[in-house]
């Protein structure tokens, strides 16, 4: 047992460092979640979804359908 352990050091150990990582990760985004935090970019003219999840305030909105039209 403490062979094999000895032979595998290196990859147990950056297999922990990975595993740790990403739990880090994981529980960052779940504190930012409910702080409210968006992991939008915020460049919603190159999002597909851009106007759906932003929706325009009712000024704007008037103001896109008369340019539209």
């Amino acid at each position: 047992m403490i062979s094999w352990l000895s032979d595998n050091l290196g990859t147990i150990l950056i297999s922990l460092a990975l595993l740790a990582m990403v739990a880090g990760i994981i529980w960052s985004m779940r504190q930012d979640k409910k702080k409210g935090k968006s992991s939008c970019g915020g460049n919603c003219s190159h999002c597909a979804m851009g106007c759906s999840c932003h929706p325009a305030p009712p000024a704007e909105k008037k103001t896109l359908k008369k340019s539209k039209t």
